[in-house]
């Protein structure tokens, strides 16, 4: 996984000579350059998308910024450093590190781990925010640096895969390889050494390899300077390849998805959901619980969400909110459910108004069906042979649903236009750089490569999606559908 991947710039990169490893992965292999990430196109919601298979309906992660409603509080994972100082760095840290996994991801749903585990396959991952799996793994201690921070900080046991090594905070084995907690710029390398020594030892049937720093580089410097840092995730396949004894021998043995997260878009201006709001009682986060709060406010880069706090009063409090977000500068596209009990999702544009649901007559380019009513121009939409098509906003009615439908997810949510993002709680944000986030192409088609798996051609699907890597995985190692595996020895133990 190359955080942030964005197809035009691996294209650049391997035509300028800069990416061999990736040139041959996808010489000898297949290329989508459109694969469709979640929404919010943001990392937590699609790194659970690529490890379970879901959307945020199946897997319960909604945006880097929530409100836990149970718990009256706002779930940060780190949006910026200065939005984690606001809710607190600490709690922010075990949202991420800890209770992501544990509490928040939706424990019906496997990860593959989870699945390749109860198949007694070798499983093994590097640091990425979806690592649940069935081995119990204790902090490490092998470097001065993680046993001042897990005797302080982090104590806490984590279920992953076989092979677990997350930030020098967990290391299943003793490598010699050093990640400074993390930090980025170092990651990239931390990971590569890792897999290079699995990839020597012989130690995983599956790794899940994460090399993040090219989104924080395309953050920085926007997603035109990607190629700096996608050569350097390159040179950190290439390490695989050179423990394999060459890459000939690397492709020979093992099989390769190359996946983004998302793509990353510039951004030029900023929206400032805090100021829209202000004739509103806003839940902060210093006190988010407090009497009289009518909504929560999830800035998450360029999509962001509203909650109406109130169930007694959250139509009349999503109202207010819509006539609000109308009239704020930035904000592209704002969907909602009307009516929560019925299946039905509204969408509104500039440019008009729609409704739609499941089940119909209109199918979209990955075979959903659905009923619409209202403006096709709200979506830049367009019906051709009962085919719903939606180049401006890809695979947009699933996306939308899945979203909406997540059970932590806000009452309203908003999309960002192209070259504008909201500002996080810590008052942040890209401008100068890039970002990502919103159901627009531009920050939601990413790169998607395949070598010694899947189908051979990319034609297989009218329309990839970041919901198909997890399927591929399975069908390559025919353990079938989640769970199977384990339910069937259930019912041998009986």
């Amino acid at each position: 996984m190359i955080d942030a991947l964005k197809p035009a710039m691996l294209d650049r990169s391997i035509a300028s000579g800069r990416a061999p490893a990736l040139e041959l992965i996808r010489d000898h292999g297949v290329y989508v350059d459109d694969c469709v990430a979640s929404f919010p196109s943001v990392t937590p919601v699609c790194a659970a998308t690529i490890a379970t298979g879901a959307g945020p309906d199946g897997h319960w992660i909604p945006s880097m910024n929530w409100y836990h409603r149970e718990e009256g509080r706002y779930v940060e994972y780190g949006s910026s450093f200065s939005a984690s100082r606001q809710f607190g760095v600490l709690r922010s840290l075990t949202d991420t590190v800890y209770r992501m996994n544990a509490e928040h991801l939706n424990k019906d749903v496997e990860t593959v781990f989870e699945t390749l585990d109860d198949a007694d396959l070798r499983t093994a991952g590097t640091t990425y925010l979806i690592y649940r799996g069935r081995h119990q793994h204790e902090v490490s201690n092998e470097t001065a640096l993680a046993r001042i921070v897990t005797s302080t900080l982090f104590r806490r046991t984590i279920d992953g895969p076989k092979e677990l090594f997350y930030a020098d905070l967990y290391a299943s084995r003793k490598t010699g390889c050093r990640g400074q907690l993390g930090m980025p710029g170092i990651r990239d390398q931390h990971t590569g050494c890792v897999g290079a020594y699995l990839v020597e030892h012989d130690l995983f049937d599956f790794m899940l390899f994460s090399l993040p720093d090219n989104d924080a580089w395309s953050h920085k410097n926007g997603p035109h300077a990607q190629v700096t840092s996608i050569a350097a995730a390159d040179r950190q396949l290439e390490r695989l390849m050179h423990a394999a004894g060459g890459a000939a021998a690397f492709l020979e043995q093992y099989a390769v998805i190359v996946t983004s997260d998302h793509s990353q878009a510039p951004v030029e201006e900023r929206i400032r959901l805090d100021h829209a709001f202000e004739d509103f009682e806003v839940a902060t986060p210093s006190a988010p619980r407090q009497a009289g709060a009518e909504v929560a406010l999830s800035p998450g880069q360029r999509a962001a969400m509203i909650y109406a706090l109130d169930p007694e009063r959250r139509e009349e409090t999503v109202e207010r909110a819509l006539e609000v977000v109308s009239e704020l500068d930035g904000v592209d596209v704002v969907v909602w459910l009307p009516d929560p009990s019925k299946e039905e999702a509204a969408v509104r544009s500039n440019r008009g108004e729609l409704r739609f649901s499941p089940g119909g007559d209109l199918q979209d380019t990955r075979g959903g069906r659905w009923t619409v009513e209202g403006n096709l121009s709200t979506l830049r939409a367009e019906v051709q042979d009962e085919v719903f098509l939606c180049t401006e906003y890809p695979d947009a009615l699933a996306r939308i649903w899945s979203a909406l439908s997540c059970p932590t997810a806000g009452d309203v949510l908003l999309s960002a236009a192209p070259g504008y993002e909201f500002v996080d709680w810590g008052g942040a944000d890209h401008v100068g750089g890039g970002s990502h986030g919103s159901l627009h192409r531009t920050d939601s088609l990413g790169a998607l490569l395949w070598c010694g798996t899947g189908p051979e051609a990319r034609t297989a699907r009218s329309q990839w999606s970041l919901r198909d890597v997890a399927s591929m995985v399975r069908e390559h190692f025919g353990v079938g559908s989640p769970g199977a595996k384990r339910r069937a020895r259930v019912a041998d133990s009986h």
